[in-house]
């Protein structure tokens, strides 16, 4: 359904994207993880055809996003970070209007909004001012209007973003039910998101690719590294200090707790570290609430790529 080869982008002399290759099969839902300035709001801006690349191949259904860009188009459901409705109109307004722009006639226009509204949750919204409305069902308004003309290609960019956990949740199972007849790609900040809702992730840093897997994949390359989660009452810096002494620790990390010290602790190799930990607590006169060994996340993936690439082009 899409494919990317060596894609580039400058911006004022800033290389934005750095000769990115992907590929998405028809049917997948793939996420566009990164820190932000990673790349994935301008990727996903040229595969819509928002706005030109500096250099590469850009495909989406068989069509070249550069040579044939209104094809591509009609082929594109885009929902921006920041949807730029019209708040003095009405939801079947704005809708009716959006479909006529994006070239559906007149027979199935009424009957297509019904469907999209019925799909987002708007059956009941149709005549409420978008202006008036909570930033969840302006959301689904523009995921309404991304639908509208029944695209192959969804590209969704933080469409949780400023919502509520509720309104993230419902977002999420309307996200995984348009799976179903839909190729999408979706960029989000909120990594439990990406690995309850995306088949595959691609993780961006610096304008480039760092790691492409599902992300039960990505773990089992990480699966050189073990975690331990600790809670420690004792001096946060030297909890941290003792711990990093230790040998086969990698990484230590603490955030406060009210009293507590809530330590994630990363071993350099697949290592239990519990025994080590508990001993040095003792050692410390520390008082030791929690301490289990925690299954990788996605989150875990995300952070060393980034934070380590980082670290080995500064060295």
């Amino acid at each position: 359904m899409i494919e990317v080869e060596n894609l580039s982008k400058h911006y004022a002399g800033t290389l934005a994207v750095n000769n990115v290759s992907f590929k998405v099969q028809r049917g997948e839902v793939v996420g566009f993880l990164g820190p932000n300035g990673a790349g994935k709001t301008t990727i996903m801006r040229i595969l819509s055809g928002y706005i030109p690349a500096s250099g590469g191949r850009v495909d989406v259904g068989g069509w070249s996003v550069f040579k044939h860009s209104m094809e591509v188009r009609k082929r594109i459901g885009y929902l921006p970070e920041d949807m730029p409705l019209y708040p003095e109109m009405r939801v079947d307004e704005y809708l009716l209007f959006r479909a006529k722009i994006k070239g559906l006639r007149w027979k199935n226009r009424r009957l297509r909004i019904a469907e999209v509204k019925d799909l987002c949750g708007l059956s009941d919204a149709g005549k409420r001012m978008i202006g008036r409305l909570s930033k969840g069902y302006r959301q689904r308004v523009g995921l309404a209007d991304a639908l509208v003309h029944n695209p192959e290609l969804l590209i969704l960019d933080e469409p949780t973003i400023g919502l509520d956990p509720n309104q993230i949740r419902q977002i999420r199972e309307l996200i995984k039910n348009l799976a179903e007849h839909h190729t999408i790609l979706l960029s989000t900040h909120i990594l439990s998101e990406a690995e309850m809702t995306c088949q595959r992730v691609i993780i961006l840093h610096e304008g480039r690719i760092v790691a492409s897997d599902t992300p039960n994949h990505l773990w089992a390359l990480m699966k050189g590294h073990s975690l331990v989660m600790a809670d420690i009452r004792g001096p946060q810096d030297d909890v941290v200090e003792a711990l990093s002494e230790i040998p086969h620790v990698k990484e230590v990390t603490v955030e406060k707790c009210e009293k507590w010290n809530r330590v994630r602790i990363v071993s350099t190799d697949d290592v239990d570290l519990r025994s080590d930990v508990f001993e040095r607590v003792v050692k410390e006169g520390w008082i030791l609430r929690e301490l289990k060994r925690a299954d990788g996340s996605l989150e875990d993936v995300f952070a060393s790529l980034t934070r380590d690439r980082g670290q080995r082009e500064a060295s």
